[in-house]
């Protein structure tokens, strides 16, 4: 499976940009990238969430802003209770541009900037949900003046960036269908002996010629992002359960408890204990 290029078309529309709401029993695995910027806003549903380089979870209330070619998908965990929601904006730098040439719109353009690499934020004092029912239940000047108070909204508070600047869009079909391959074998397996060998015998490379396409393509090691992986899973089943540590460092892949809280505190700065208390020390 490649990423695919996402053609996002306002044919037929009158409108100047999309504004939508995705309700699907869950998101599938479906690695893409378009030209457009797109704000994606959670309402229901959980699962992970890849930007990139990124790989963490999401839940309701996850907020994230993406700039053009990068790609993503989000991935849902399947419930019988609950189906997964999103609000999706998507608008061309061709239909924001002239806007930006004011100095009221200096912030906008400097939160588009560090969009290139996504950007998540915090829902806590975000009142966003009003203007988000604007865009989509609207058309014409009101969705239009609401987009653009979101943004202005955005661009005054702290986004976190999610992918890594050593990250690299790819620049061929080649590219794109090896790396995809690569992920997918990755998000599916991450649980048990994810192996460099089996992963670069999907792609037809030596396991050296694979090491260095994944750190050209990721910016990181085979085994570093492994680890993203497990360190997101383990995140979430120290939030969602009431597992011992060790079961949980044993379920998502670590072969030992030790070297399981130390990669936690190295990726998260924190101990996986204090992580499922809240506690930061």
């Amino acid at each position: 499976m490649k990423a695919k290029l996402e053609n996002i078309s306002l044919e037929g529309k009158n409108a100047s940009f999309l504004c939508y709401e995705v309700n699907v029993p869950v998101f599938e695995f479906m690695w893409h990238y378009h030209p457009e910027y797109e704000l994606t806003y959670i309402i229901e549903g959980r699962g992970e969430r890849l930007v990139g380089d990124d790989y963490d979870n999401f839940e309701p209330g996850d907020l994230v802003l993406l700039g053009p070619m990068l790609p993503h998908t989000w991935v849902g965990k399947k419930t019988e209770n609950e189906r997964c929601r999103a609000v999706v904006i998507q608008f061309s730098r061709a239909f924001i541009e002239p806007l930006l040439q004011y100095p009221e719109m200096a912030n906008v353009n400097a939160l588009l900037e560090k969009a290139n690499n996504g950007l998540f934020f915090n829902k806590n004092g975000l009142d966003i949900l009003g203007l988000l029912e604007t865009c989509t239940s609207n058309t014409g000047i009101d969705a239009f003046v609401a987009l653009i108070k979101i943004l202005g909204m955005l661009a005054n508070v702290d986004g976190v960036t999610l992918s890594s600047g050593h990250f690299k869009p790819f620049k061929g079909n080649e590219d794109q269908h090896r790396i995809n391959k690569v992920f997918k074998y990755m998000h599916g397996h991450h649980h048990s002996n994810v192996s460099l060998s089996q992963a670069a015998s999907i792609v037809h490379l030596s396991e050296s010629a694979f090491c260095k396409f994944f750190k050209r393509i990721s910016g990181k090691t085979f085994s570093d992002y492994v680890n993203d992986i497990r360190i997101a899973k383990a995140c979430q089943l120290l939030i969602e359960t009431d597992q011992p540590i060790e079961r949980i460092a044993y379920d998502v892949g670590f072969e030992s408890q030790t070297y399981f809280n130390r990669i936690f505190l190295k990726k998260k700065a924190i101990r996986p204990k204090s992580y499922r208390t809240g506690n930061a020390y």
